[in-house]
């Protein structure tokens, strides 16, 4: 007798910077999302896919819900906004404190007819005592399914969390095959890695004027080596010299570190290009958000 198999989507939703990349990371067991700890890291909806003998979840990780300040703004917000509906359970990520800001998004959290549920992040940097004040807090502005508090860094609680949500999913196809952990392309994928390092790397006003472009990315015949090229986009001259470096010297940590992850990713050496270049205005150009993969019209 064939056993019911169950299946839904998820979608982790919150304010900038409150783990959700780290969550979903965590939580299908490998780095499908870039994290770095500067707000909106997350450009696009990405999907991760966790898949059991009996289950089926399809994660999506979501930008922050900010306030816009650029097309590329927009775009974040309604990628972000786009993500609570027709999924299965929402996944609203918060940090242990008490709700001063963000009641906007649970504004439209009352709208939705998914499960909702209130998943406590960071508790390992706050007392045990305080997370209950959290969670009631919360439970005063909205009817949550359930409250976890979890940290994702040290994976506490998340066995508990997969549990809660795999009660909630309903009957289901395999909406994706066994063993995919996530739909973004390779391309994407290197891009993201690259622009990771840039965030880590560089001081806070730099990352949020870059892009990347993958030019090329092709094996090279017969020597079991792929060559990758790609160009770094800033907004200023300033931001340039500062991505590059004195001699070089950050753009070289940069491919450095971007290396050795696509190496990790796919499995094979890389030789790896990087090159600079200045687009003023990028994140208010229809053209160029387009060319560098948020698409407006997609959403």
């Amino acid at each position: 007798m064939e056993k019911n198999f169950y299946s839904g989507f998820a979608s982790i939703v919150g304010k900038p910077n409150v783990g959700k990349s780290t969550l979903m990371n965590a939580l299908v067991g490998e780095k499908v999302a870039i994290i770095s700890n500067k707000p909106q890291t997350t450009r696009n909806k990405i999907t991760s896919v966790l898949t059991k003998e009996d289950y089926q979840i399809v994660f999506i990780d979501t930008p922050g819900f900010h306030k816009a300040k650029s097309k590329l703004g927009d775009y974040m917000v309604k990628s972000a906004s786009s993500a609570i509906a027709d999924v299965d359970i929402i996944l609203f990520v918060v940090e242990p404190k008490a709700p001063d800001s963000g009641l906007e998004l649970i504004e439209k959290l009352k709208t939705v007819k998914s499960d909702v549920f209130l998943v406590i992040n960071k508790i390992d940097m706050v007392e045990k005592t305080k997370i209950l004040e959290v969670i009631s807090a919360y439970k005063n502005l909205f009817d949550f399914k359930e409250a976890v508090p979890i940290s994702a860094y040290n994976r506490e609680n998340l066995d508990l969390l997969l549990k809660l949500v795999r009660g909630r999913l309903p009957e289901g196809p395999m909406y994706f095959p066994e063993g995919m952990v996530t739909d973004q392309p390779e391309r994407q994928i290197v891009s993201e890695i690259i622009r990771e390092k840039i965030l880590h790397i560089m001081k806070d006003e730099v990352p949020h004027g870059a892009a990347v472009e993958i030019v090329q990315m092709k094996k090279r015949q017969g020597k079991g080596l792929m060559d990758i090229e790609a160009t770094i986009y800033c907004e200023k001259d300033s931001h340039k010299g500062m991505i590059i470096g004195k001699n070089g010297s950050a753009l070289k940590e940069v491919g450095t570190r971007a290396r050795y992850e696509i190496e990790r990713l796919l499995g094979q050496p890389v030789n790896l290009k990087l090159w600079v270049k200045v687009k003023k205005g990028w994140r208010d150009s229809d053209f160029y958000l387009k060319n560098f993969g948020y698409d407006l019209k997609r959403e």
